[in-house]
């Protein structure tokens, strides 16, 4: 027997209502066998082997077919009828997930017990991703076994805990090292959240889905956060929240209530206060009373003196101690506390200026403050004394070099340093020196995770630093500020002045969104400068969209262009905003006019301004616009213009989109010649889709083309190439990370599955689809989701109340949306439905009615089976003169439209009379 065989004889793997006994060849729900075919349990018994994990396609046919050649079609096939047989979707039960293009994966939990012990053991899902984003951890972790022991064993059990200390107690680390200990149980899913970068409250929801790596394209984070975190198991570290206490405890709530398998690690000064929340008050690390007593290998064992010991040690490889050192040591952190903060930068400073001084200057400052503030909590005194005592030691340039950097939050180089720092005081030696001396002090930290060059302000430093700032004047401060919204004003217009590629990485950009934003906040402020803040929120707008932050790139588009002054209008700069608006309502608010409007205004501009390749992008995205909206002749106007601009442009990337967008509005007219020699060219001259483009556009052109063109040869009956392609575009959409384009792909897919009857591509399609959709929060695809269900179930002579319901529904939020692309084909499947239900009348009804829509908005390329359909309906009501009528009006329009594969759908009725 193989040790494969031995290992499964007596397992029992469980999950949801079902019991699969591999040796057996057993499958039961509720202890019921269940009747599956060989290949499917094959299939099952592969998947649950490693739940969570995606398995490609390849590795499934040669597990399951070893000696046998067949095609992905019957892996779809037998994948679509174990999703069935499973009931997947009932009552919202998810089994097997779809990664297009790469294979399946068992979703949901499996416990498995095993053959001798009865131990049951549930084996942990595979990974999201290769690698999470967690800060390195600090090479040794002084004083916190227990702490840390605790939290590793109660963290995976328990949907919130949250580590409660002062500023400066260590909560951080320890929630660093926490992650970095149990990643491997999450599989790599956690991301960690920094929230001292964040200073707007309305930001927390952005800023989680930022870090977890989603794309947000809806104006709802929290509905894409929760599509992805909803049915897994994983760890989120929310690091800082005290400032933003409420919207965060809010949010926690919402995830705790949604996704029972993520567990939640917070570090905040208090408790979010929220159900279910467990708290671990982190102490201060542990110090002697009476130093004096002990001896040196006693006094070492302290926590709080390993780590003055270390970090001085650190600061200054020759700082050595005797049993007399060791016991200043132990008096200096009882005065402090035993605060890990406080107790760093003491080291730091008496590995510099020496032990003695060190411990006299503390005491005296230590004195002064310990009376004050009796309402404070002690160690916030102690920490706040740290504070001041290490500022008050600086020399005067270091002083303000500090309180100057305080003006970032989060990373900054040494040139944004100078750039923002210098004046007429400062220089940029001194401002060198200053930052080198601020760093080997622990002010301010390398930042290991930036590069080398790059620093950061803790976030109790950074806002030490600003309240000696405001204190020298709010003229010092605005000075400051503007400095600050000037250097990246200058960085991101050099930026987006180069090629597109520098887009392509969204590393950096992340990382500077925290400058960006209080860049923004300031300029916009009550003293700021109202021109650089409407060049910055000009400048920041491919940064948002880039990025997918689409409500902030709607929110200071508007803010800008409400205060723009009469010389900027019709300038480069009111264009950018003006596109931007346009595109960022759209995927946020819908097709509303006033995304028109913008998009009018901006083509204005472009035109004035002979500013071509902003022509033609502007044309794009009105075309799409217009085709979305139901005004096809004003997209076939706008594909024709972009034409004129391309061919003026002269370069094969202004081919691509021009005829992209002619080929897509000639297919949707019905005219399938004329779309398959656009397309085709589009394709020709189309370079290879870049992440960087598709955001520039706002959607990829080159893969809606590939989709585009499998439709229209699915039409004009080249059905294997029109599969083929089909497929091509799914896969090279997701590569992109673009949900719209991806959504654009899948759902053009799903109509030529439709069309070809071919039902086990279909559902696979459409499990992807509806997933997307839903992770996104893109309610118009969310709701075509929901009526392709219904259109499938109705092809497959399912007609049914729930069939016909979901695809009315479906229309009514469509239509609410103004998105009525696709309410044409949900119209003919509503009729068939109804004809299957016996309602002639009413199917009549519909198709007259989508027919009169047809002809006044000019969308024909479905016009020839809208026809075939009347006939349908005409025969069913024995009116056979019109019935034939109907077909010969549907084949000689097929016949001019070039569309074969209506004709022979015509042919076939009229021959069957």
């Amino acid at each position: 027997m193989a040790d494969g065989d031995r290992q499964l004889l007596g397992e029992r793997r469980s999950f949801g209502p079902f019991a699969l006994l591999p040796a057996e060849r057993l499958l039961t729900r509720d202890g019921v066998p269940v009747e599956i075919g060989g290949r499917s349990f094959d299939l099952l018994v592969v998947l649950t082997e490693q739940p969570g994990q995606i398995l490609s396609k390849r590795d499934l046919l040669k597990r399951v077919w070893p000696d046998v050649v067949v095609e992905d079609g019957s892996l779809r096939f037998h994948m679509a009828g174990l999703r069935k047989l499973l009931g997947e979707g009932t009552d919202g039960a998810r089994y097997i997930a779809t990664q297009v293009g790469v294979g399946y994966a068992f979703v949901a939990p499996v416990a498995v017990q095993g053959p001798e012990t009865g131990q049951t053991v549930k084996p942990t899902p595979g990974p999201i991703a290769p690698t999470h984003n967690i800060p390195p951890r600090l090479p040794h972790l002084i004083g916190r076994t227990e702490d840390l022991a605790l939290l590793q064993e109660r963290v995976v059990d328990t949907p919130l805990f949250t580590i409660v200390g002062a500023g400066g107690v260590g909560k951080t680390s320890l929630a660093i090292e926490i992650g970095h200990a149990l990643a491997p149980q999450f599989a790599n899913r956690v991301a960690f959240v920094d929230f001292s970068m964040l200073e707007n409250p309305g930001l927390v929801r952005p800023m989680i889905a930022g870090a977890m790596g989603l794309t947000v394209q809806s104006d709802d984070p929290l509905a894409v956060i929760l599509g992805h975190l909803r049915d897994q198991s994983f760890l989120l570290l929310l690091d800082n929240c005290e400032h933003l206490i409420a919207p965060t405890a809010e949010l926690v709530e919402h995830i705790i209530d949604a996704a029972p398998q993520v567990r939640i690690l917070a570090t905040s000064r208090e408790p979010l206060r929220v159900r279910g929340e467990h708290v671990h008050r982190l102490d201060a690390l542990g110090y002697p009373d009476d130093a004096q007593a002990l001896t040196l290998a006693e006094l070492r064992s302290y926590p709080a003196i390993e780590l003055f010991l270390e970090r001085a040690s650190a600061a200054d490889s020759l700082f050595q101690v005797d049993e007399g050192d060791a016991r200043l040591i132990g008096d200096l952190c009882a005065r402090l506390g035993g605060m890990a903060l406080p107790i760093e930068l003491a080291a730091v400073r008496a590995a510099t200026h020496g032990l003695e001084a060190t411990a006299r200057q503390l005491g005296e400052r230590f004195s002064l403050m310990w009376p004050g503030r009796r309402t404070a909590l002690p160690r916030q005194q102690t920490l706040q004394a740290t504070l001041d005592w290490s500022h008050d030691l600086l020399s005067d340039v270091e002083r303000i070099v500090l309180e100057r950097l305080a003006i970032f939050v989060g990373p900054f180089s040494i040139d944004a340093a100078l750039a923002v720092v210098a004046d007429a005081l400062v220089g940029a030696d001194d401002i060198a020196t200053a930052v080198d001396q601020l760093a080997a002090k622990s002010l301010i930290v390398p930042n290991r995770m930036r590069g080398a060059g790059t620093y950061r302000l803790l976030e109790m430093t950074r806002a030490h630093g600003r309240q000696h700032l405001l204190a020298r004047g709010q003229s010092d401060f605005h000075a400051n500020a503007q400095r600050h919204a000037a250097y990246y004003l200058a960085e991101l217009e050099a930026l987006l002045a180069q090629e597109d590629d520098v887009l392509q990485d969204q590393r950096p950009l992340r990382q500077q969104l925290g400058n960006i934003r209080s860049a923004l906040d300031l300029a916009f402020g009550d003293n700021g400068d109202r021109r650089i803040a409407v060049r910055l929120a000009a400048a920041s707008a491919p940064v948002f969209l880039n990025l997918s932050h689409l409500i902030e790139c709607r929110n200071w588009c508007s803010r800008a262009l409400g205060e723009m002054v009469d010389s900027e209008r019709g300038t480069a700069i009111e264009l950018e905003l003006q596109g931007a608006l346009a595109i960022a309502l759209m995927f946020t608010r819908g097709n509303r006019p006033e995304a028109g409007k913008a998009l009018d205004r901006a083509l204005e501009i472009a035109r004035l301004l002979e500013d071509r390749w902003s022509e033609l992008r502007i044309l794009g995205r009105l075309h799409i616009f217009h085709e979305r909206i139901g005004e096809y002749q004003v997209a076939m106007d706008h594909a024709a213009r972009a034409i004129q601009v391309a061919e003026a442009v002269g370069e094969d990337e202004a081919i691509g989109v021009a005829y992209s967008l002619s080929g897509i509005s000639h297919h949707l007219a019905g005219n399938q010649i004329q779309a398959r020699t656009d397309l085709e060219m589009s394709l020709t001259h189309a370079p290879q889709s870049l992440r960087s483009q598709t955001v520039r556009y706002g959607f990829d052109h080159r893969n809606r083309s590939i989709i585009a063109l499998a439709r229209t040869l699915w039409l004009t009956g080249d059905e294997q190439r029109a599969k083929v392609l089909a497929r091509q575009a799914v896969e090279e959409a997701a590569t992109l990370n673009h949900p719209v384009t991806l959504c654009i792909a899948l759902i053009w897919s799903l109509s030529i599955h439709s069309w070809m009857m071919d039902f086990a591509a279909a559902e696979e399609t459409l499990a992807t689809f509806a997933d997307c959709a839903e992770a996104n929060a893109l309610g118009p695809y969310i709701a075509a989701a929901s009526g392709f269900a219904g259109e499938f179930a109705i092809l497959r002579g399912k007609a049914g109340c729930d069939a016909l319901t979901a695809i009315e529904q479906c229309l009514v939020r469509l239509r609410t949306a103004r998105y009525d692309l696709l309410t044409t084909p949900f119209s003919i499947a509503l009729a068939q439905g109804m004809m299957l239900d016996t309602r002639f009348t009413e199917a009549g009804n519909v198709i007259d009615a989508t027919i009169r829509q047809c002809e006044a908005n000019g969308e024909q390329c479905l016009m020839p089976e809208l026809l075939r359909i009347k006939s349908r309906i005409a025969m069913a009501l024995l009116d056979n003169a019109t019935a034939t009528s109907f077909l010969d009006r549907a084949m000689s329009l097929a016949q001019r439209q070039g569309a074969v594969a209506w004709k022979l759908r015509a042919a076939d009725d009229l021959a069957a009379f």
